[in-house]
């Protein structure tokens, strides 16, 4: 048994696990969700702090702690290993952001190529090069009609500008078991972006999952069962730019 601490991405709302909560919990594992901070002046330390309040609030945790963070949690979650109480068993990256020492997420998206990739993705799977962003055609094309039109009744939410803002504050990778779990039908952060964005800055091979950027949506299941398979890594000796500075 296990506890799953869910990071959500830029939505930054619990509902976003809802469907796979079920999927841990029916497999004996508990789950912490929460909610981030929604105020346009929160960063990355109101936002790691929501995660660690989140889980300290538990009176105690089934078995070892699992920090899972989906897309833009991936600035976050990794603050968070080194405030807890309890030690993180384990971090793992769902189609997620990876930072640099003292870059910052606004940054990131032109040190990565990421439109570029994008771009070709598209173009080779016939959508055209350099398609105009489309929610459902980027997040949710392969998440279950109804519960897109769920997500869509909730309403918009923004992140925080500040989480763009600020320079991510580490100096290297938490010293925590890392995997990487990539879902292969990503439209937003494709497959082989990501491949080598892990490599490169982890020393890390990404593991395929089905699915695309909102796996926890359109294959719940399928990501639990990705969840449990035995394999967390260290990182290897990562690229230059993540050494200590």
């Amino acid at each position: 048994m296990a506890t799953f601490t869910l990071v959500p991405g830029a939505d930054g709302r619990a509902w976003f696990w809802h469907r796979l909560e079920p999927e841990l919990r029916a497999r004996g594992h508990d789950v912490v969700t929460m909610d981030l901070p929604s105020d346009d002046s929160a960063g990355l330390e109101e936002t790691a702090q929501a995660v660690v309040s989140a889980v300290e609030r538990r009176a105690a945790l089934s078995g070892p702690l699992v920090l899972v963070a989906q897309s833009l949690g991936g600035f976050s979650a990794p603050l968070v290993c080194g405030r807890l109480s309890v030690p993180v068993a384990e971090l793992v990256l769902l189609n997620a952001m990876v930072p640099a020492p003292g870059e910052t997420a606004g940054q990131w998206w032109e040190n990565t190529g990421q439109a570029e990739a994008r771009s070709d993705h598209a173009a080779a799977t016939g959508r055209g090069a350099d398609p105009e962003f489309d929610l459902r055609a980027d997040f949710f094309h392969d998440v279950p009609p109804e519960v897109t039109e769920e997500a869509f009744a909730l309403g918009a939410s923004q992140p925080p500008s500040a989480l763009f803002a600020q320079p991510w504050p580490l100096t290297r990778w938490p010293d925590v078991p890392t995997r990487f779990l990539q879902g292969r039908d990503d439209r937003f952060f494709p497959l082989e972006f990501q491949r080598r964005i892990a490599r490169d800055r982890l020393g890390l091979e990404i593991e395929e999952i089905p699915g695309g950027h909102l796996a926890a949506l359109s294959r719940p299941r399928q990501l639990a069962d990705a969840l449990l398979r035995v394999g967390p890594t260290k990182p290897e000796e990562p690229a230059e730019h993540t050494k200590p500075v």
